[in-house]
């Protein structure tokens, strides 16, 4: 979950005001109903590997499983374009020039995506070693900032208290479903589950206590940085934590920071490129995708998927760089999300079917499951038009597929 979000974050949300912390509460609220749901689901079906695909495929049968892969695997090419943009975005701190020639900062963003497909090809302790070194330097200056910036809070920075002239009502739509990309990801230990050991507990233990952690963090440090550089000027920064750590410790401190957000982008990346390959290859062993995405290398990785996958990514950051950096990251995030809510609605709807199974304080779940159900709606509305519709086409485009993989399994 905390990678690129909630380093570029703060910057997308300046336009907004104060009122982007309601933004961050429902996501926050959301983030947690979902989690749970999850929870409940590797508790339910411990021994099912691919995650929201798997649990769709008990529920729900092989064609909603199918748009499920698809969707999640759609929502990823995004995400790791996004997460690329923000990686780029902070090296700005160390190479200016990557601010100032989309050139350089495309051939930046490349070498970054293609550099950790190579490490995924890797054996998956390779991953997790970087996965692993990545988190505790992410994390550093995230709570550093955070805490230290309580104390320097100016109450001024959060008035007017929508600077946009909207109504509240739809700036807090709007700025939801901004900060619900920074959690995605909290559905993600469910997806290697029949590798994990006693899965039904560890499973269920590290996706919710892993989201509540994760709003406390994004929380504090997002207040802080809000309420210490003022709006139009947040509004600019292609590096807020770094900014903020300059004022607080100087210029050292800056490059400090900065360089931990980099290795925290770069970490989610890793992270996510491990994610392009496994969902795939779920799908392939199942017959849903095609055989290519199941083959595996020496070092055990689905090598074709994840470069199959880093090619789409490559592509999707090509067509979207025209923009500014944070442009570029908001219109990424906003489509990542769409993408990733069809998959979060039929693993919902497949909760709410595999529940009826277990007699286990069945109304209680079925409360939880209604609320994520109506939240992750919301969100897709609050989308709007233009990347619902970008959204939608990219997911109804595997739709054909589906039909020419299950003829050609048929023959």
């Amino acid at each position: 979950m905390i990678g690129s979000g909630i380093f570029m974050l703060p910057a997308a949300l300046a336009a907004f005001g104060g009122i982007s912390i309601v933004g961050w509460l429902c996501a926050s609220l959301g983030a947690v109903l979902l989690a749970v749901v999850f929870g409940y689901l590797g508790k339910l079906a411990p021994d099912a590997n691919g995650g929201p695909f798997a649990y769709t495929k008990l529920g729900m049968g092989d064609f909603s499983a199918y748009l499920v892969a698809w969707g999640y695997w759609v929502s990823i090419w995004c995400a790791n374009a996004a997460i690329t943009v923000s990686a780029v975005g902070y090296l700005t701190v160390f190479f200016p020039v990557l601010g100032e020639s989309a050139l350089a900062a495309i051939a930046t963003g490349l070498a970054i995506i293609w550099f950790f497909t190579w490490i995924n090809s890797k054996e998956i302790k390779t991953v997790a070693l970087v996965q692993i070194i990545t988190t505790i330097f992410k994390l550093a200056p995230i709570v550093l900032i955070g805490i230290w910036g309580m104390f320097y809070l100016q109450l001024e920075n959060f008035t007017p208290f929508n600077l946009t002239g909207e109504s509240d009502l739809s700036v807090i739509t709007t700025t939801t479903v901004l900060t619900f990309f920074a959690f995605l990801g909290m559905e993600s230990a469910t997806i290697p589950s029949g590798s994990v050991q006693d899965a039904a507990s560890t499973v269920k233990k590290a996706t919710i206590f892993g989201t509540i952690a994760t709003v406390f963090i994004y929380i504090i440090s997002s207040v802080s940085i809000m309420g210490i550089i003022p709006a139009e000027v947040l509004a600019q920064s292609s590096a807020p934590f770094a900014d903020v750590a300059e004022i607080f410790w100087g210029g050292a401190a800056k490059y400090i920071v900065a360089a931990g957000a980099v290795l925290a982008t770069m970490g989610a990346l890793n992270g996510w490129i491990l994610m392009q390959g496994a969902i795939p290859m779920s799908a392939a062993q199942a017959g849903l995708f095609p055989k290519t995405f199941g083959k595996v290398n020496k070092s055990h990785s689905p090598i074709y998927g994840i470069v199959i996958s880093s090619f789409i990514v490559s592509i999707f950051m090509l067509f979207n760089y025209s923009n500014s950096l944070v442009e570029t990251f908001s219109y990424m995030m906003q489509l990542t999300t769409l993408a990733v809510t069809i998959p979060f609605l039929f693993s919902i709807t497949s909760f709410v079917i595999i529940l009826k199974k277990s007699h286990s304080r069945y109304y209680q779940k079925l409360t939880v499951a209604i609320c994520a159900f109506a939240f992750v709606v919301w969100i897709m509305v609050g989308c709007g038009s233009e990347v619902l519709i970008s959204g939608l086409s990219l997911f109804l485009l595997g739709i054909p597929f589906y039909f020419w993989i299950t003829r050609e399994k048929a023959e």
